[in-house]
């Protein structure tokens, strides 16, 4: 059985563009633990690194970028729109490059398929989920995901990304920005959750079939899933030698797409980036996984995963 090696897999967006397949997803990575984390990744070999306004990391970690030593040219770097700015993303993309100071990222993503009403927030912070008097979320009404896409979709024609996509997005909703007249830009990326434990097959399916790349946060089921002692992941790490984390994000690896785990601690940041190349036997193993129970672990109370 081969052993974990470091992952040089990378992919590629439909704008021809490569992206490493193993990224460090950085969501509750901050301050000094975060900006040490980013560092020693890109220290380490990571070449992808990948943070939201959502996070409020966007400083130090493109502080770790500028003083990692590493040419910008050979990182690539996402970050996404909030839900309070679906109206102006231009505006929204030329803050996080400020907090980023950087020029440029490589993918802009829309983070979440639902625009929220800013009418609320009396303090000027735009990234947060303003409620309404009943304490649900100030849902924008008047404006959808289309309309913001229509709007991210000329952006890397500033030079400031060089590439948009969408997160958090299901398959009927794809169907329906790609189905919109407006629309003349397929995503390059769908970032959602993925793991063995919610392995996404239609979404996957339908990704694959348009092109568009699949990205998987939460790709080791987060604390509150139990994929780690699995005993079909188990008994392949212990064959393979491997932890149990590179098993699964080798699974990822094995299916074509990119898995973003996150870690601030640095034996796990390095590890992480060692991967097994599981055999298809095994691959199919981890797929029946699911079979006992799909679960959810990013499912915030705001967002109705069901809804068109």
């Amino acid at each position: 059985m081969s052993a974990p090696k470091p992952s040089t897999s990378v992919g590629k967006l439909n704008t021809g563009a490569s992206i490493p397949l193993v990224g460090l997803g950085t969501y509750l990575s901050e301050d000094e633990t975060g900006y040490k984390a980013v560092l020693h990744a890109i220290k380490v070999g990571y070449r992808h690194i990948d943070c939201a306004a959502l996070y409020k990391n966007e400083d130090f970690v493109g502080r770790a970028i500028r003083d990692s030593g590493v040419p910008r040219e050979e990182l690539f770097v996402t970050t996404k729109v909030w839900n309070t700015q679906h109206r102006e993303p231009a505006k929204a993309l030329e803050e996080s490059l400020s907090r980023l100071g950087l020029d440029y990222v490589d993918l802009f993503l829309m983070h979440w398929p639902q625009a929220l009403r800013t009418e609320r927030i009396t303090d000027g912070n735009m990234i947060t989920v303003p409620k309404r008097e009943d304490e649900k979320p100030d849902v924008d009404t008047e404006w959808n995901y289309i309309k913001t896409w229509h709007l991210m979709q000329d952006l890397p024609a500033s030079g400031k990304t060089k590439a948009v996509g969408v997160s958090n997005f299901s398959v009927k909703q794809l169907e329906k920005l790609l189905a919109d007249p407006g629309s003349k830009v397929v995503p390059a990326c769908n970032q959602v959750e993925v793991h063995p434990l919610l392995p996404q097959i239609p979404l996957y399916d339908f990704c694959k079939k348009k092109n568009i790349m699949l990205a998987a946060y939460s790709p080791l089921g987060s604390q509150k899933a139990p994929l780690l002692d699995d005993p079909v992941i188990l008994e392949i790490a212990a064959k393979h030698k491997a932890d149990p984390a590179q098993i699964i994000i080798g699974w990822d690896v094995k299916r074509g797409y990119v898995a973003l785990p996150k870690s601030v601690t640095p034996s796990r940041i390095e590890s992480n980036l060692q991967i097994v190349n599981l055999t298809d036997s095994e691959l199919e193993k981890i797929n029946e996984i699911h079979k006992k129970g799909e679960k959810r672990v990013v499912d915030p109370e705001w967002f109705d995963f069901e809804e068109d």
